[in-house]
């Protein structure tokens, strides 16, 4: 099931931060629109996040933080002058493309040697990112459709709607499947 969350209680925030570590997916609010995130290291999550919206692995994928130092590893390789430029932006609505071929996986790079990494302010990506880290992060919008401005909206549009109820079942699958097959092990929730 499809999770959707907004500025959340300690026990909200608690059942969110439990339904992502279960290879959950989000739809939540950004500065901008309504995106759909999960863990980035759940390959499985990561592709049905990208099976909801109907885009390739190769596009790649942003990652979403609430603080700098949640994302240092990636930094290490800027230089002084860009690690300046990426301070005088973060935290804030900004997204920079960070030189990375050996940490974030393909699953989160696609055909790309950078990673898409935002730092944001926004108070429910902050709670999340405090909880649990950086989290994958894309508009929860069809391709071709209007970004989802409101949690109406981002509820409304039949990809997360079709998907809501058997999301979990979707996700079982595409491990199994990743995995080789076969029916056991796996367990978490949804």
């Amino acid at each position: 099931m499809a999770l959707y969350c907004n500025t959340a209680s300690a026990d909200e925030l608690s059942s969110i931060v439990s339904h992502l570590q279960a290879g959950g997916v989000i739809a939540y609010p950004t500065e901008g629109v309504w995106g759909l995130g999960c863990l980035p290291e759940d390959e499985a999550a990561v592709y049905c996040v990208l099976s909801l919206k109907a885009r390739p692995v190769e596009a790649g994928l942003i990652l979403v933080a609430g603080q700098v130092s949640q994302v240092d590893a990636y930094l290490s390789e800027v230089t002084q002058d860009q690690r300046r430029l990426l301070m005088s932006r973060w935290p804030g609505p900004v997204t920079f493309l960070i030189p990375d071929e050996k940490i974030a996986p393909v699953w989160i790079r696609g055909q790309h040697n950078s990673v898409a990494i935002r730092v944001s302010t926004h108070p429910t990506i902050v709670d999340l990112c405090d909880a649990v880290g950086p989290i994958v992060s894309t508009s929860a919008n069809p391709r071709g459709e209007n970004p989802a401005r409101t949690i109406q909206e981002a509820v409304s549009y039949t990809h997360l709607r079709a998907h809501e109820t058997s999301l979990h079942r979707v996700c079982r699958l595409l491990l199994e499947k990743k995995r080789g097959g076969g029916g056991g092990g796996g367990g978490g929730g949804g």
